[in-house]
């Protein structure tokens, strides 16, 4: 059992992916702590189904290398398009599509323009009283606004590939939380209304990649005071010993980012829970107590889903540990 759990891991690695931003742990924190940021009329009908919502949020991920056309939602490669991009480049698709073509747009990421879509759908599904779609919508849209949150999701250079820091993905969103989140100060407030949804999709995306010097910057820094043997360690996971980023480099990249995981963390969360109550304030603000369960049929699928899932290589979560010192292919992330 043990060789053909290192041989999915292997086969993983080797798999071209996007990352699962923020690791399933954080993903699924994100949408959960979302619930408690919603106002009365609709805190109610989220925590009913909190579950839910908590285990799909993780779904964009299962279908990323499945599904034509998922992987670029999770990201965009601004720098790509230039210096002056972030402040540039057209904010609504239609205009940018006319300047870059959708086959570059797709190329290089479409997570800005992917959530005022999916805004459009939720506050769609709210006016249509449709409890699945209501759910499915939010679990998944959340997911979305999240990648939009990590800085590492706005580069060409998302996993350090560029720059001879390989594995830094992996660090930032998934080690370090999982690792020191326990810490955090999750209490984010009340949800309030975004008045243009679009414009503060692309809000999220320059508040990231302006973050993204100091992700790069202070990695390098610590890597130079660690040697190899006190940078890495070796966990346990899933029967497998596995090479990890150590706990006290983690801690001592942690402490010179002064808190920027959390502050994204924050951000994502309270920006999820007001994109939800845009879309429903946008409905008419349908009475949600008066909605039906969610529908067995539903329930049915999210378990045939995951039932898919375990067949699948994908769920052995490789950005989550890190490659071989000689392995030179895509390691957890890649266009």
């Amino acid at each position: 059992m043990k060789r053909f759990v290192s041989f999915l891991l292997l086969i993983a690695m080797l798999l071209p992916q996007k990352s699962m931003a923020w690791g399933f742990w954080a993903h699924q924190r994100i949408d959960r702590l979302a619930v408690f940021t919603l106002p009365p009329e609709m805190i109610g009908f989220y925590k009913k189904h909190i579950v839910y919502i908590t285990e799909t949020s993780t779904k964009p991920d299962s279908r990323r290398t499945m599904v034509p056309g998922e992987a670029p939602k999770h990201y965009i490669d601004i720098d790509v398009y230039g210096d002056s991009a972030l402040y540039k480049m057209p904010r609504y698709w239609k205009e940018a599509v006319a300047r870059y073509t959708e086959d570059t747009l797709m190329a290089y990421g479409i997570v800005p323009w992917h959530v005022n879509l999916m805004k459009y759908q939720l506050t769609e599904a709210f006016k249509a009283r449709d409890t699945d779609r209501i759910l499915r919508l939010s679990s998944e849209m959340g997911h979305y606004i999240a990648d939009a949150c990590v800085p590492l999701h706005t580069t060409e250079n998302y996993n350090g590939q560029l720059t001879g820091q390989r594995g830094i993905h992996a660090l930032w969103e998934s080690r370090l939380p999982e690792l020191l989140a326990g810490n955090y100060d999750f209490f984010v407030g009340r949800a309030t209304y975004i008045q243009n949804p679009q414009l503060r999709a692309w809000a999220a995306v320059t508040r990231s990649h302006l973050a993204l010097d100091s992700v790069l910057s202070f990695e390098k820094k610590v890597t130079s005071e660690f040697d190899d043997d006190r940078k890495y360690s070796f966990e346990e996971r899933g029967g497998v010993n596995t090479r990890v980023y150590s706990r006290d480099f983690c801690e001592d990249y942690h402490r010179k980012l002064n808190g920027q995981v959390e502050r994204q963390m924050r951000y994502a969360i309270a920006l999820v829970g007001s994109y939800w109550y845009t879309c429903w304030v946008d409905a008419g603000q349908p009475d949600l107590n008066k909605l039906a369960g969610i529908s067995e049929q539903e329930l049915l699928k999210m378990k045939e889903e995951e039932k898919q899932d375990l067949q699948k290589i994908i769920p052995v979560r490789p950005e989550a540990y890190l490659p071989p010192a000689d392995f030179s292919g895509h390691y957890g992330c890649t266009h």
